[in-house]
């Protein structure tokens, strides 16, 4: 099998591998599947021979070590789910070669224009061939050009026994978008000591932090009474609801952050007079940060919630990701490793945070130490997402002069 990482990566976007929050199955959608029997299939073509889809669509996959070195295993991971931002039905790729500069218009949707202005890395496209959606759906960038790089860097150890290795182990996880990416992935199973991420953006990226992460969600309860008859006895949840809202300060919102600033984001908000729903997520790259977050929607919600005589509220936090710096920090050959793979890879290297998570925040609390290197993409989640070939191929090298390296060092 002669594939690019390109024809790969062309081939995994059309399969519709969106994941649902709201379904309590895992995988959440049975769609995602799809996908993971077409690289189980691949993977078996390649020679891998224990490549096996488990009843919770996960992907497992062991490339046998060809040195006699004693060499830490690792394990290379992408996630095979879109996100639900936006749909991922009928994803019609499309490439733009030789890229020579200016704005992308989607042919799909005239409206819909990818800016330089806007999308800056385009300035350091130039010559390059560039993958895009038409416009009407996501491009799935995220996380599927991880896994066609993955793929062809299986592809290549396996092909070049000139290429020195010690066992790799080669993970693909369902439902990464909604936060459930590793809830029942089997680590003893896996047998691996060190983790990478495929899932980051700007080629030479390599990030060692996350935002740790929580939810919140907020239960309203009104007095519901026929609107003829209701002064001084109703209290609409709706309206309380949108006070509690209106109340969370917008310094700390998604738009008006960035860096290593947290946030406090309501992403639903739902109802009626009788009773209303609202969930956030918070995000912080200190524990302390998250929990004064916390604190502060607890006391807009007690404040609020006081001035409307009748309503009463309950208020939940759970744990989504921990900020996985800590773990990385006491095994610093792990980035030390990635570092100098990306440079062996003719990239620059930049060391950075994570604006959000991955399946390496939890896969480092739980155990496996787990940074996240760059796949390439960029404009995740949104129909304006782009990437380009050179790019991919870019990743494909780094994972190779990773897998390189740990053998050298061992």
């Amino acid at each position: 099998m002669n594939d690019t990482v390109a024809d790969r990566f062309l081939r995994y976007v059309v399969i519709d591998t969106q994941s649902d929050g709201a379904s309590e199955t895992q995988p959440s959608t049975m769609k995602q599947k799809d996908l993971g029997r077409l690289l189980v299939a691949e993977l078996l073509a390649l020679g891998i021979a224990d490549a096996h889809l488990d009843e919770h669509g996960y992907v497992y996959a062991t490339i046998p070590g060809n040195t006699d070195k004693d060499v830490p295993v690792i394990c290379f991971c992408s996630h095979m789910d879109t996100a639900p931002d936006f749909t991922g039905t009928n994803v019609k790729p499309q490439i733009v070669p030789d890229y020579q500069g200016g704005d992308i218009r989607l042919s799909g949707d005239a409206s819909r224009v990818i800016r330089v202005d806007e999308h800056p890395e385009l300035r350091n496209q130039i010559g390059n061939d560039i993958i895009t959606s038409d416009g009407t759906t996501l491009l799935g960038a995220d996380d599927k050009a991880g896994l066609a790089e993955i793929m062809s860097a299986a592809a290549r150890l396996v092909s070049d026994p000139a290429i020195k290795h010690g066992t790799i182990k080669l993970l693909f996880t369902p439902d990464e978008e909604i936060g459930r990416g590793v809830d029942k992935v089997d680590l003893a199973k896996l047998g691996a000591q060190f983790a990478y991420t495929l899932d980051g953006e700007t080629a030479g990226d390599i990030e060692d932090e996350t935002f740790s992460a929580d939810g919140v969600e907020i239960n309203i309860t009104g007095v519901a009474m026929h609107p003829g008859f209701a002064k001084d006895r109703m209290v609409n949840a709706i309206k309380v609801a949108s006070a509690i809202v209106a109340r969370l300060p917008q310094e700390q919102s998604p738009e008006t952050t960035s860096g290593r600033q947290g946030f406090i984001h309501p992403v639903e908000i739902t109802g009626s007079m009788a009773s209303a729903r609202i969930a956030l997520i918070v995000r912080d790259f200190e524990d302390a940060g998250l929990a004064e977050k916390n604190a502060l929607i607890g006391r807009i919600a007690q404040e609020v919630v006081a001035a409307w005589p009748g309503a009463t509220y309950t208020l939940k936090v759970h744990e989504q990701y921990r900020n996985m710096k800590g773990v990385l920090d006491r095994h610093p050959q792990i980035v030390e490793n990635a570092v100098e793979a990306i440079r062996r890879a003719g990239m620059t290297p930049r060391r950075g945070s994570v604006r959000g998570g991955t399946d390496g925040s939890r896969l480092s609390l739980m155990g496996l130490p787990c940074p996240n290197i760059f796949a390439g993409g960029h404009a995740f989640h949104s129909p304006l997402e782009w990437i380009s070939r050179q790019d991919m191929e870019k990743a494909v090298a780094t994972i190779v002069e990773l897998c390189k390296l740990w053998e050298e060092r061992a």
